[in-house]
């Protein structure tokens, strides 16, 4: 009889936002069109890892991006971490990156699970649209 196997560790943050992607195809189907997902956190191999880096991957860079502009911003950013306790902590470059996006006029916060998030999309989505003035 061998080392037993240690399992997997389970991948609570992807889990969810894959499941808030989900929920936000069936209730807000252009939120969901116009919104993505910015793969920068994992584990890669240093010659990908640079590669990345070298293309435009920068570290901080908020997890999800809604490209709707409502209530006088541009677009909703979200650093979604996992329902708490398996939430992880907001990095520096994180909350870097989160003022200069409210400094740039988006309405840019954390999001700890997915009820959370729902609720930030809801109301982000309840605002009237921006108004884009034409030159």
């Amino acid at each position: 009889m061998g080392t037993p196997r240690r399992r997997s560790p389970v991948d609570y943050e992807g889990n969810e936002q894959a499941a808030l992607f989900n929920w936000m195809r069936l209730r807000h189907p252009l939120a969901w069109r116009l919104a993505y997902h910015v793969p920068n956190g994992g584990h890669r191999h240093k010659a990908t890892a640079a590669k990345l880096k070298a293309q435009g991957v920068k570290a901080g860079v908020p997890d999800i991006s809604i490209a709707l502009a409502r209530g006088g911003h541009h677009g909703l950013y979200i650093e979604f971490k996992a329902t708490p306790p398996h939430d992880a902590e907001v990095a520096a470059s994180q909350k870097e990156w989160l003022c200069a996006l409210v400094g740039q006029g988006y309405r840019a916060v954390v999001c700890r699970g997915m009820k959370e998030a729902m609720a930030v999309i809801d109301d982000y989505l309840a605002q009237p649209a921006t108004e884009v003035v034409s030159a």
